[in-house]
């Protein structure tokens, strides 16, 4: 049940001997995060977080994921950046577990947006779940005071207890002033660990929970690579092979990612994954530019520039080799298209040879790619991959010479924001 991480279509641009010059280089950020003494090991909680998650505190999220769920008909999830892609994505990617509606707020400002939720949400049985470190981030702020007032023509105090959960740290930040003094349940976002990061935390833990999803397959996904991707042994370790090739390809001219995947379920996992990557490794004028296609989709509109654009560009598929479901393409008598060709066969047989089809034509074409491949789309899988891109990209942070666990310049916007606003 390991990924595999196949490097077919990386010969005559990266070849073994280019990853086995960087051994030493990789082991040293190997040896920073493993031993926590590398740029930024204030926010290196992540590392072996998967191992510290407390079955019972597994349980305790799943008995509160019944409870929400028998008296509510949806919940609302506010949060930006990490404490919304995650979920997000996972949620996507299981394609909606068990059903349960989720409503996300305070990713964005926009008011028709808004405004539409709570039109649907009028005659709902609606819980919240509001995340953030601080509680002053824009967006989830804003988010969260219009969700208060909402929720305040339905419910009395006593029962806005019950319906508000909120996830944030410890003791200090407004979120937690707010908690406190109203009494809300609460979970705590540990200091050590990043928001982009964080997907594995009460963060992602308790909406997902609460959402259905199957969080102790979740987290024993992430053990399982936690031991597996946690060795220096570059020879076995897809996630630091992974990690020595795209520095390989960044320093002969590739300095633009594509992430492709031949199915829509990833969409959001990769956009959780153009966060993790843009904000962890661009730092100081360095940085590999995270992009993402959704084929085949994307093929009739970015295709002519994947094939034949600026060759300053290299890609990495995400393939699964089990579907949940078959749909075999049906007999035409006909067969005024021409597919009879491919009549009684499954729809993925398909789809899987278009990306065999276009991961050729790409790399004959002068774009490298890689291919990192599950076994299927399910909770497993899902925490083993979010623990490879997050170790991958904390070596490749390192080899980039960067603080991989900062955001500096994301304070740049909202200091201009927040003097245009007039606030403090």
């Amino acid at each position: 049940m390991s990924l595999i991480l196949d490097r077919e279509y990386l010969k005559g641009f990266v070849a073994n001997e280019d990853i086995r010059n960087l051994q030493a280089r990789v082991e040293t950020a190997h040896n920073d995060l493993n031993h926590k003494t590398g740029k930024g090991n204030d926010f290196l909680g992540w590392t072996d977080l998967p191992s510290k998650i407390q079955d019972g505190f597994i349980v305790e999220l799943e008995q509160l994921g019944k409870d929400v769920r028998q008296n509510s008909d949806c919940v609302i999830s506010i949060g930006i950046g990490g404490s919304y892609l995650g979920i997000r994505a996972t949620l996507e990617f299981l394609r909606g577990k068990d059903g349960f509606p989720i409503f996300y707020i305070g990713h964005n400002m926009s008011v028709d947006y808004h405004y539409r939720i709570f039109e649907q949400l009028k005659n709902k049985r609606v819980s919240v779940v509001v995340i953030s470190k601080s509680g002053t981030t824009t967006e989830p702020a804003l988010g969260f005071r219009l969700v208060k007032q909402f929720l305040k023509e339905k419910y009395s105090e006593a029962e806005l207890k019950k319906r508000i959960i909120c996830v944030t740290d410890e003791k200090k930040g407004a979120l937690r002033k707010i908690a406190d003094k109203n009494g809300y349940r609460s979970f705590v976002i540990p200091d050590d660990v990043g928001g982009r990061f964080s997907v594995l935390t009460p963060v992602g833990l308790v909406p997902l929970a609460i959402a259905g999803v199957d969080i102790c397959s979740l987290v024993k996904g992430a053990r399982d690579g936690q031991k597996e991707y946690s060795l220096m042994d570059l020879d076995k370790n897809i996630c630091y092979q992974y990690a020595a090739a795209r520095y390989a390809l960044y320093k002969k001219g590739k300095v633009i990612e594509v992430t492709s995947s031949f199915y829509d379920n990833m969409q959001y996992l990769t956009e959780w994954w153009k966060q993790l990557y843009g904000e962890s490794e661009a730092k100081g004028g360095e940085g590999i530019f995270p992009a993402s296609l959704i084929m085949s989709t994307d093929l009739h509109s970015m295709g002519q520039l994947m094939q034949d654009g600026m060759r300053n560009v290299f890609e990495t598929f995400l393939d699964v080799e089990q579907l949940s479901h078959c749909l075999a393409i049906p007999q035409e008598q006909e067969d005024l298209d021409g597919f009879n060709i491919v009549a009684g066969k499954d729809l993925d047989y398909v789809n899987k040879q278009a990306y065999k089809a276009t991961a050729a034509a790409h790399f004959e074409g002068g774009v490298p790619n890689m291919t990192i491949r599950m076994e299927k789309c399910d909770e497993y899988h899902l925490g083993k991959l979010y623990y490879f891109y997050e170790r991958a990209v904390g070596i490749s942070g390192y080899l980039l010479g960067v603080n991989p666990f900062d955001q500096p310049g994301v304070e740049a916007y909202k200091k201009k924001m927040f003097a245009l606003l007039g606030k403090k």
